[in-house]
């Protein structure tokens, strides 16, 4: 058997960090068996659809590097396929129209409640075989009233559903629109979906699907329902959890490949392995591993794994990324690569990388008060400028050689290297903060280093 797994979000919200976790384990599975994995956009919910949600979502998967396989199918461009199936069913006796008005099953429900009944559509329209062409009608689906439906779920295992207490569902509204249940299983069926992994939320709605797939003659997918994700304190998931769209991570510094690992890891687990390849995840994600529990967003584990993967990147990989946190160019100013191999085992994500960044491509305008306060002090002056003197006649502006200068002119006064280096760092930077003061150097080169360091010294001694 061919493994097609899909995501099929609905474009009424952004794409959030479930959906994601859904979407990967829907293309790891798929990879993992040298399948195919396919994008559905569940748009017929024309008045809550956006084109805006459609691109996040498009944005966020490639984002990620969920690559798909086919161009994208949008649900609602299938109506006619849902309609076909539709009357299908009612050929087939399976399916009847509807004439309950709004008032009518609110009343039904509410008499349910008052009974202590569960409120369910009881069918009373389900024996008639009138057609009343004035009035506005949905159509229902003849759910089957004995017996039982099973969901044989890869995650919950076999969950058992009496059908007694599945009423019938409306398959069509009264304005020709299929509703989500009916579509879903025509859509599966037709691109040939062997795999369905969703989130647990879905479960209620499969045995009816179920029936849908028995009713029309259609093979029935293998499912796999994945447990939802809950905020640290083990509530449900909100934005102050982290429930945002999935590229705000993106604008928040976090690297693609980082927060995937933190997501397949929400749920599945490989021992006590805790940093996976993407080819390592193709090879090993068994998504019968994931667990029945609902699983807690931990942020400090997703800013961990980033840092990890920050640090572990090549500058090189990380030079885009960068790049699009600047508004500025870096053509001017030291190689991006070297400043961000410089800084990168120092940051805490592409944001943190990009800020420090910044100062090897623009000199500082103003200078930290309370850093100078505290390293300019009596005599300050004096071997700042006998470093910057002896600097200029250096034959090579290399880190060895900037490095053995500071040696040399702190000897020459007799105080300790930091003396020198923090206050040549303010001069540089503005702030007491940058890489090695003698990389920091050798970076910047020869004439914008001088450059500061002689600006600067003026300035703070202007304003002394």
């Amino acid at each position: 058997m061919t493994v097609k797994t899909r995501f099929a979000p609905s474009p009424t919200g952004m794409l959030h960090i479930g959906g994601a976790r859904t979407a990967l384990y829907a293309w790891l599975h798929a990879r993992h068996h040298g399948g195919q994995f396919v994008l559905r956009i569940e748009d017929t919910d024309k008045e809550r659809s956006t084109d805006e949600a459609t691109q996040v979502i498009l944005d966020g998967l490639k984002w990620l590097g969920l690559n798909w396989d086919e161009a994208p199918t949008f649900q609602a461009e299938r109506i006619e396929k849902h309609k076909q199936a539709v009357q299908q069913l009612i050929n087939n006796d399976l399916a009847y129209r509807c004439y309950c008005s709004r008032e009518e099953l609110d009343d039904m429900r509410e008499a349910q409640r008052a009974a202590g009944q569960k409120p369910m559509y009881d069918g009373r329209c389900r024996h008639r075989h009138d057609e009343k062409t004035d009035q506005p009608f949905v159509i229902r689906f003849r759910s089957p009233t004995d017996g039982e439906t099973i969901v044989d779920d890869q995650v919950l295992g076999a969950v058992h559903f009496q059908n007694k207490e599945i009423d019938d569902l409306i398959l069509m509204r009264s304005d020709g629109s299929p509703t989500y249940n009916l579509a879903v299983v025509v859509d599966d069926a037709d691109m040939g979906i062997s795999h369905v992994i969703r989130g647990s939320d879905h479960l209620n709605n499969t045995p009816r699907q179920i029936q849908l797939y028995q009713a029309l003659n259609l093979t029935i997918p293998t499912f796999a329902h994945i447990p939802l994700i809950h905020g640290a304190d083990g509530a449900k998931m909100s934005k102050r959890h982290g429930a945002v769209a999935i590229t705000d991570y993106k604008k928040q510094g976090y690297l693609p490949d980082a927060v995937v690992n933190y997501l397949v890891r929400l749920g599945w687990s490989h021992g006590d392995e805790e940093i996976f390849s993407r080819q390592q995840l193709i090879e090993l994600f068994d998504v019968a591993q994931v667990g029945k529990s609902a699983s807690r967003f931990d942020t400090q584990k997703l800013d961990w794994l980033n840092a990890h993967y920050l640090h572990t990147s090549s500058a090189n990989a990380l030079c885009d990324v960068v790049q699009e946190q600047l508004d500025f160019s870096t053509s001017t100013g030291p190689e991006l690569t070297q400043v961000i191999a410089a800084l990168q085992e120092r940051s805490k994500n592409i944001l943190d990388l990009a800020a420090q960044a910044t100062m090897f491509y623009q000199a500082p305008a103003s200078y930290d008060a309370k850093a100078v306060k505290k390293n300019f002090k009596e005599g300050t002056t004096a071997f700042v400028e006998s470093y910057i003197e002896q600097a200029q006649r250096l034959p090579e502006w290399e880190k060895e050689a900037l490095h053995q200068l500071i040696s040399t002119t702190c000897e020459k006064f007799e105080i300790k290297m930091g003396k020198l280096a923090q206050p040549l760092r303010i001069l540089l930077a503005g702030v007491p903060v940058s890489p090695p003061i003698d990389l920091t150097l050798s970076l910047l080169g020869r004439e914008e280093s001088l450059q500061r360091l002689k600006q600067g010294l003026a300035q703070l001694s202007n304003a002394s």
